[in-house]
């Protein structure tokens, strides 16, 4: 299967940045993938015939550059999933400011550097897929995920004031709630793979019937 979409994933790592960079692949995407060190996606990249460029994501000027690499590249993307975070346990009561800050710096501004930038680049286009990775911690401030949780909470402020802005103008954008641990998928813990099929099948949601967020957890999972 081919087709002449790109995808670009921001923060992909060995377990669902690379579940969703191969299910992208397989679907026919020509796929982008971003990193601190792009170096590490050297093996992934060449699996599946995709492109690893460096980027961070808390950067304007590297986020920017970021696009119009990829779409001088491989073509301006259509789907684009922000999975980037932090998350630094600790009680609020030692937590450092510049811990808190480092955290929400990945876990919001990151997601919004990039959401903005694919809006942008997807509006000219004519439209795409923004899609947003987000936790437990998105919806509860427990106790010990001060740091994770107040990134968490603003990304999803962000991808619902973008669903409501950029829907009309026909851009789908998505909160993912990844409401466990991730996993073999066999331990009680969300398969990779698995949640990597929700995140296709968002971007394949025709506009009269598109959601803007989703939980996803084991059969058992308590919730």
């Amino acid at each position: 299967m081919s087709t002449n979409e790109t995808a670009l994933i921001v923060g992909v790592g060995p377990g669902l940045g690379a579940a969703l960079a191969r299910r992208f692949a397989k679907a026919g995407l020509t796929v982008a993938m971003a990193a601190r060190e792009a170096s590490r996606l050297t093996a992934l990249a060449d699996e599946i015939s995709g492109r690893a460029y460096d980027c961070d994501a808390t950067q304007e000027d590297q986020v920017e550059t970021l696009f119009k690499r990829v779409a001088a590249d491989i073509g301006a993307p259509t789907l684009a999933v922000y999975n980037a975070g932090a998350y630094l346990p600790k009680s609020v009561l030692e937590t450092e400011p510049a811990e808190f800050e480092r955290c929400w710096r990945i876990g919001c501004l990151g997601g919004f550097l990039i959401g903005r930038a694919a809006a942008q680049m997807m509006l000219a286009e004519g439209g795409g897929t923004i899609l947003f990775t987000g936790a437990t911690a998105s919806l509860r401030g427990s106790a010990g995920f001060v740091n994770l949780a107040v990134g968490k909470f603003g990304l999803r402020a962000v991808a619902q004031s973008m669903a409501r802005e950029l829907g009309p103008r026909g851009i789908h954008v998505a909160h993912i709630v990844i409401d466990g641990q991730i996993g073999s998928g066999e331990d009680g813990t969300l398969k990779p793979e698995a949640i990597a099929e929700t995140y296709w099948q968002l971007h394949q949601q025709p506009p009269s019937a598109w959601t803007q967020e989703i939980d996803l957890r084991p059969a058992t999972e308590k919730f």
